[in-house]
């Protein structure tokens, strides 16, 4: 009798646009796919191919369907591949994509994720288009299978969804209402990561600091809420602090937080928890009072750089960034000026700035005094030189600085033609340093000494200081699958530098909170 053929299992790829809530969602959807025998494409063509879509650019579905149509001849030559979109466009489109590019086999929205396996194997066996789009969270994302793109630092979710009704966003109708997870599972996540090797972890949420409104009237939330926010602190606050508390825990980050939610008590709790990093991004938006009401952000002028002075008084080495929106609908050239106002004053270490740019389905997309592409671009241009300025001056003040810096996996382009390795400051500064004499991973720890400051980077050419050899780096070389001896930094591809008009956003979603 003969033995039955083996098949190799099926590859897949998955193309990630938009904000670090759709690069943890695709964290997810790798970890579904391989838990169900799927396995990650090599050079080879794969044979599902995954988009995970953003919605907040205006071009966002040209470029899928220009994507998909690419992919058209692929698929035809290539028997039995599929083609799945989800994230924020398939919550909003449906069954456009289906209608403009028949030749998809899956579409899910946000709120299903976990659906991904079962609709690929139903459009597989029924050889027919699968749309599966949920109104509300079916499964709270965390509880999936992840596939963590880094041992060394990974994302936690402890949110999603935004309770906010900013003009120019179209993320609320897309996520939904906001929906908090219980401390004791975002710390379990956290312990579990730390055990598994992770130094560093990012609390994500579309709205990060308003976390606990989820829950409703403090009196009626679980008790671990209620005993997280004793002496009258917010849930955000109580939470950074319990993550202090997490024995191996090096760096904790969070994105992004709106100027309304934050609080004195967070800015303690940063500045009181060793292990928070002295980072922070805080969208701005706009300097103008003005636009800012007409955008719906509830703050003015005054409470942002109140903030910003606070942060600056508590913790005087604190990176502060921030995201700014150029030519949103009515703004007059005064506006703008309060905007480079706020800039000068708040002096941030970078800025994502973006040229407004309609979300259909939103309230500015259809509001007067849509401005011409020449002034907003005009605009643009002005703002990106003063920050350009502001940054470079903000570096400098490093120089002569030693720092501990976590060593990083593609981030410098240029490392390979340097000889030179990278990684993040606590601040969350790039530093670019010389390879030290012995082998160093990802992971691992280099104290260095900043000899040169960029617009976007810092260099640290002399010898460096020491090493410090980490589980972190134990981890990265095991997933390497390291032989006898440790592996070096492997070089990459940057993820930071000028931001372009269309770039897509770094902060949680589209152009913050």
């Amino acid at each position: 009798m003969n033995a039955p053929l083996e098949t190799a299992p099926r590859t897949y790829e998955i193309r990630t646009y938009g904000c670090q809530m759709n690069v943890h969602d695709s964290e997810r959807l790798s970890g579904l796919l391989e838990s169900a025998g799927y396995v990650r494409a090599g050079d080879a063509e794969p044979d599902v191919v995954v988009f995970n879509t953003c919605a907040v650019r205006e071009n966002a579905d040209n470029r899928l369907y220009g994507n998909l149509g690419h992919l058209r001849p692929v698929k035809n030559s290539h028997p039995g591949m599929q083609i799945a979109v989800g994230g924020c466009l398939a919550q909003k489109d449906r069954d456009t994509i289906v209608r403009r590019a028949p030749w998809v086999d899956v579409v899910f929205g946000t709120h299903n994720i976990g659906s991904l396996p079962a609709l690929l194997e139903r459009a597989r066996v029924q050889d027919e288009a699968q749309v599966e789009i949920e109104e509300s969270l079916v499964t709270f994302p965390s509880t999936l299978p992840t596939r963590r793109e880094s041992p060394y630092a990974a994302w936690v979710s402890i949110s999603v969804g935004c309770n906010n009704t900013c003009t120019f966003c179209i993320v609320p109708s897309l996520r939904g209402k906001e929906r908090d997870r219980r401390p004791g599972e975002i710390l379990a996540e956290v312990e579990a990561l730390v055990a598994e090797g992770a130094l560093e972890i990012t609390l994500l949420g579309q709205n990060v600091n308003a976390y606990g409104s989820g829950f409703g009237a403090l009196a009626d939330a679980p008790g671990d809420v209620r005993s997280m926010t004793s002496g009258g602190q917010s849930a955000f606050a109580g939470l950074l602090r319990a993550c202090g508390g997490a024995e191996g825990l090096e760096r904790v980050r969070f994105t992004s937080p709106h100027p309304k939610d934050f609080t004195d008590d967070v800015i303690a709790a940063m500045a009181e928890t060793p292990n928070v990093m002295p980072s922070l991004h805080m969208p701005l938006q706009s300097g103008s009072d003005a636009v800012l009401r007409a955008m719906r952000r509830s703050y003015r002028q005054e409470r942002y750089l109140g903030i910003i002075q606070k942060v600056r008084a508590a913790i005087p080495d604190a990176a502060i960034t921030t995201d700014i929106i150029v030519g949103f609908p009515g703004e007059t050239e005064a506006d703008f000026e309060e905007t480079l106002h706020v800039v000068r004053e708040a002096r941030f270490a970078s800025a994502f700035t973006f040229q407004y740019s309609k979300r259909p389905g939103t309230p500015a997309a259809t509001m007067d005094g849509q401005l011409p592409k020449e002034i907003v671009q005009e605009r643009y241009e002005r703002l990106v030189a003063l920050q350009e300025e502001i940054s470079w001056a903000e570096n400098r003040k490093q120089e002569g600085r030693v720092l501990e810096v976590l060593v990083a996996e593609g981030e410098g382009r240029k490392d390979a033609a340097t000889r030179r390795l990278s990684g993040r400051a606590p601040d969350n500064r790039l530093v670019h340093f010389g390879a030290p004499d012995e082998p160093v991973r990802p992971g691992d720890m280099v104290t260095v000494e900043v000899t040169y400051a960029a617009p976007h980077h810092l260099v640290a050419d002399k010898p460096v200081r020491g090493v410090r050899r980490t589980r972190a780096g134990d981890a990265w070389e095991a997933r390497q699958g390291a032989g006898d001896g440790p592996k070096g930094v492997s070089l990459g591809i940057p993820s930071i530098g000028r931001p372009a008009p269309q770039d897509a956003p770094a902060a949680a979603c589209s152009t913050g909170p």
